[in-house]
């Protein structure tokens, strides 16, 4: 009978994940998820099948699983009414667990049937969440209190009969994973506030990373477990982007960096950490600092290093790669992370990287550009000079590389972070290493200010076509007697920069810095080919000063003034 209950226990249907696991697209995982097949099987406290009494046990076991097959608890009306009979029913068997455990510790027997009673009423609780504005009776009646009670429960092995050990932690989040599903949370915002806040209350985040700790992901039941307990997070985050800080602070980013650093084979759980990683990461410098401190930047560093000379083997793989990068990108925009990413020898990897020309390569050149940029960016600029990145640089500064739109990236993207580079490189050199660069620009008969007036044209074009788009549509607004507001401008401006606005300041900027160099062969080559291709230094200078008009976005006023002024010190002698 015992093998019977196995055979049973092993045939349990999917839940189905947030996201997908193995083969499963993202999207067809998502529309399943609350279709998904629940799980109706009950559970068990751990005890060895040694005895008879214990095989009578399975029996019935055995009885309530076959008889609750034929129900169908979904195909009830469900109301507040009923909402709160099942609310109630899951305190009552809560706490008659509870009680049980405390009054027979070492006789699992005598709690066995309250084990079945309770996870048979949470099972019953997924239909909650399709009715989203009734969240507010979990709270009222205290059952999300009790929840969070069962994510710390004792007992760790409610499933034992079969070799797989299911926690209450693993139940409790499965529905967990359900109620705060986005889209049902958005069904209503008023319901969804509630819970959230209740549950970020009984310190949800910290409650689910120490039970993490505890899973063995060898085990599929229990990685399934890891992979919702992100999907909770994730979940959550979404809804309220203001909780990262807090679930950062809580465990989760350290238990993320472990995760993603373990030296376990590639699968969905450590795709999911390094999107998870991400997610925390954006537009927050706390959680930039927190990683930063925690050798965060190592971390990433280390696992990046394995794609300098491979490709990744999967989509998926190469999925987290780029979520890697991402990470690192969003960490290098806090100034204390470049010291980091510096000593940690990133600028080599980065490096190395673009010159292997993998896959990585494109994601390479966005982490260079971001550990570059800006006054903070300085000790990264000499340091690239010093390990002879300019080598690296212009090669791919004079041709890009047709491969680049085979992995999704535009030529745009692309000319746009090797300018700012080098626009990064003439902001901050100084001395030697300033002199090397500005010769780059002389050799091969100055081909490198040949190609830099080839991309100003190119760029040119673009932005006074989309000018044109721009001015008709006014044209329009004003017949129709529409008021141009500061917001509809900021709309324009951002469309003209998308245009190629921003790669044309930007190689106006270059052009700029190089006349004033003090070298006069750049000087004449640029004004030459201004004049043969009908180019104007009139336009140079206006896109530069409305260059300069728009810095300052999350900078100090100090350093929007004097960066001001120095780009007009520099069109005076243009």
């Amino acid at each position: 009978m015992v093998k019977s209950c196995e055979i049973i226990f092993s045939f349990q249907p999917d839940r189905g994940a947030k996201r997908p696991r193995d083969e499963d697209s993202r999207e067809e995982s998502r529309s399943k998820q609350k279709t998904a097949g629940r799980d109706t099987g009950r559970v068990l406290v751990r005890s060895e099948p040694d005895s008879e009494e214990q095989t009578g046990d399975g029996e019935k076991i055995l009885e309530r699983l076959m008889d609750q097959d034929g129900e169908d608890p979904e195909g009830e009306l469900v109301d507040e009414s009923t909402v709160k009979k099942m609310i109630l029913t899951f305190e009552k068997r809560s706490y008659k667990n509870q009680e049980l455990r405390i009054k027979f510790p070492d006789n699992p027997e005598k709690f066995m049937e309250a084990e079945l009673d309770l996870n048979d009423i949470i099972q019953e609780m997924h239909v909650i969440a399709t009715i989203p504005e009734l969240y507010h009776l979990l709270v009222e009646l205290n059952a999300v209190h009790s929840l969070l009670g069962l994510l710390s429960h004792d007992n760790t092995d409610i499933l034992s009969i079969t070799n797989h050990q299911r926690s209450y932690f693993i139940v409790v989040v499965d529905l967990l994973q359900e109620l705060t599903d986005i889209d049902t949370l958005h069904e209503s915002e008023e319901g969804a506030e509630v819970l959230i806040d209740t549950l970020l209350e009984g310190q949800v985040v910290a409650l689910m990373v120490q039970n993490m700790e505890r899973l063995d992901e060898t085990v599929k039941e229990e990685a399934d477990g890891v992979y919702n307990t992100l999907a909770v997070i994730e979940n959550m985050a979404e809804f309220r982007p203001g909780l990262c800080t807090e679930a950062a602070q809580q465990g989760l980013m350290q238990w993320l960096l472990k995760r993603i650093k373990a030296k376990m084979p590639f699968d969905a759980n450590k795709l999911y950490c390094s999107e998870i990683l991400a997610i925390l990461l954006q537009n927050n410098d706390k959680t930039r600092e927190l990683l930063g401190e925690m050798d965060g930047i190592d971390v990433l560093l280390q696992q990046l290093s394995v794609f300098k000379r491979h490709n990744p083997a999967t989509a998926e793989e190469q999925e987290m790669m780029e979520n890697l990068f991402d990470a690192l990108c969003s960490c290098l925009m806090l100034p204390a992370n470049r010291d980091r990413f510096l000593r940690g020898e990133g600028l080599q990897l980065m490096n190395l990287m673009l010159r292997e020309k993998k896959m990585s390569r494109v994601s390479a050149l966005k982490v260079l550009d971001y550990g570059v940029i800006g006054p903070e960016g300085s000790d990264n600029c000499h340091k690239f000079v010093d390990i002879l990145g300019l080598r690296t640089i212009f090669p791919l500064f004079m041709k890009t590389p047709k491969k680049m739109k085979k992995v999704g990236v535009s030529d745009k993207e692309h000319e746009e972070h090797v300018c700012s580079i080098i626009a990064s490189m003439l902001r901050n050199l100084k001395g030697q290493q300033r002199s090397r660069l500005l010769s780059k620009f002389t050799e091969n008969d100055c081909e490198k200010v040949d190609r830099l007036m080839e991309l100003h044209f190119k760029y040119l074009e673009a932005v006074q076509l989309a000018d044109k788009r721009i001015e008709g549509e006014k044209h329009d607004m004003v017949r129709r007697g529409e008021i141009i507001d500061d917001a509809m401008d900021d709309e324009f401006y951002l469309r003209r920069l998308d245009a190629g606005l921003f790669v044309l300041q930007l190689l106006c900027y270059i052009m700029v810095e190089i006349c004033n160099a003090g070298v006069p062969q750049l000087q004449q080559r640029v004004h030459q080919i201004l004049n043969l291709r009908g180019g104007s230094v009139k336009i140079v200078c206006h896109i530069m000063r409305e260059y300069a008009e728009n810095i300052g976005d999350g900078k100090s006023e100090e350093f929007k003034e004097s960066e001001q002024k120095r780009i007009m010190e520099l069109l005076e002698n243009f």
